[in-house]
């Protein structure tokens, strides 16, 4: 299965949307916010020579999962920009070049040979002081074909790994972009040396259709923002990947639940500041995390927060969640949607057992890694493994993984007291996705790891079950 890399361009974009400049502390809520929902790799904007610019860049470095990237003109200085961003897991730079007639000329203010020449220079120098480099070939699909073929062989001779083709003007429909990306890495005799992105102006509201067909092309990435900026979204891709993802063979880290929340999230942020520099009342956009219901909800509202949250459940299974959710809703003024993943996990889809915990050991302190040891029963045959992670869950999670020789997504995991005192009963909540669709499980147990590889069974239980 391939994995297809999120491009995040939200920081990249998000002063623009923003109508100012960000607060230091807005920049790493949303920083923090992109790095939940896992993406691969987060943009920076070009540097604008600032120590308060270098500040952020570093502290979204050391603070993130991500992969870090720093948007270097042929003018820049590329150990600068490396200074900001190299103690970030992945530091990346990408070098942003125009490559049509008119934006070369006035934009980059050079022409062709000059051009070229310094493609070169500052790829090379990039590449000297960072393992990752990246050139953006802007307005790619407006190029005269002989020298975008030439920029980007320079670039890859100089040491670039990476190549985004860019629809900068949004000219091109699906199948014409997806001509052009394959014509492009047929063209390169490095081709298969390199990764290829692909990037697709929303002029014409058609960026993630392009997006969608370069995948299929056979792009390894796409750029894209968490909430509409002009071109392909996250929760567009994530959807495209969900419904037709394994009949290409390709998949992606997103988190697709954390994505539907943060995104909300995202929004506010963004409406919020831009409507007080505006002098207006900011507009919130609807979250899913903040939906709240009653008694007096019908099937259909239940069944559309069940489907928000990203479960596609059966009539009957519908039906067993709304009659739990009533009796649950007897009892209180409202259920939210915690609630509700609860239900959904205890009620719906109620399988046979095919794994069964017969023992584990976990192994955790602060002086050692964590290391798990599980044995499972399945059709009477006594099947162990032994993973070591990053905390006992993680190596409680990879051990099971290794049991059954397949890792699925891990789409949202939620840890809850459920009595009170030192023998306090905790709940864990996990729902795995597969084949596009949301699985999940809930464990019940005084001891929470327990209770969270019981979950994580009982999730994988009903994936082998459908499957079968």
């Amino acid at each position: 299965m391939k994995t297809i890399q999120m491009l995040d361009m939200t920081l990249t974009m998000a002063e623009t949307l923003h109508g100012g400049s960000l607060t230091f502390k807005e920049t790493m809520e949303l920083a923090r916010s992109l790095d939940r929902i896992g993406v691969d790799m987060m943009e920076m904007p070009f540097m604008n020579g600032g120590k308060a610019d270098a500040l952020v860049r570093k502290t979204i470095g050391s603070m993130v999962r991500s992969g870090v990237s720093v948007r270097v003109s042929l003018d820049d200085s590329a150990e600068e920009a490396w200074h900001t961003i190299k103690d970030a897991r992945r530091p990346h730079l990408n070098v942003v070049v125009p490559v049509s007639p008119v934006q070369m000329e006035y934009t980059a203010h050079r022409k062709a040979p000059a051009l070229l020449e310094a493609v070169g220079k500052q790829v090379a120098a990039c590449r000297d002081v960072c393992e990752e480099v990246e050139i953006t070939c802007e307005d790619a699909t407006r190029a005269e074909k002989a020298f975008l073929t030439s920029v980007i062989q320079k670039a890859v001779e100089s040491g670039a790994g990476f190549v985004t083709l860019c629809d900068t003007a949004g000219i091109m429909l699906p199948d014409e972009f997806a001509s052009f990306v394959q014509d492009m890495r047929g063209s390169i005799p490095d081709a298969g040396k390199v990764q290829w992105y692909a990037y697709a102006s929303d002029d014409m509201h058609m960026a993630s259709a392009n997006a969608a067909a370069a995948v299929k092309s056979g792009v390894d990435g796409v750029r894209c923002t968490a909430i509409p900026a002009g071109t392909a979204t996250l929760s567009d891709m994530a959807r495209f990947l969900q419904m037709r993802g394994t009949d290409m063979g390709c998949t992606s880290h997103l988190r697709t639940t954390e994505l539907n929340r943060t995104v909300g999230q995202i929004e506010r942020l963004i409406q919020s500041q831009k409507a007080e520099n505006d002098g207006q009342m900011p507009s919130f956009a609807s979250d899913t995390g903040n939906i709240t219901l009653d008694a007096n909800d019908s099937i259909s509202e239940v069944v559309k927060v069940v489907r928000q949250l990203g479960y596609e459940l059966s009539d009957e299974d519908n039906s067993k969640v709304y009659e739990a959710f009533q009796r649950v809703a007897a009892k209180k003024n409202f259920v939210g949607t915690r609630e509700l993943d609860a239900i959904v996990a205890s009620t719906a889809m109620q399988v046979p057992s095919t794994y069964r915990i017969e023992s584990y050991v976990i192994n955790s302190g602060n002086v050692i890694t964590a290391t798990a040891n599980l044995t499972l029963e399945k059709d009477g045959k006594k099947l162990r493994g032994v993973s070591v992670g990053d905390g006992p869950i993680d190596a409680a999670f990879l051990a099971i993984e290794q049991i059954i020789g397949h890792h699925y997504e891990l789409d949202d995991f939620q840890i809850q007291a459920v009595t009170e005192g030192r023998e306090a009963m905790g709940s864990a909540l996990v729902r795995l996705r597969a084949g596009g669709r949301l699985y999940s499980g809930n464990g019940i147990s005084t001891d929470i790891i327990g209770a969270s590889i019981r979950a994580y069974i009982s999730a994988l239980n009903k994936i082998v079950y459908e499957e079968a």
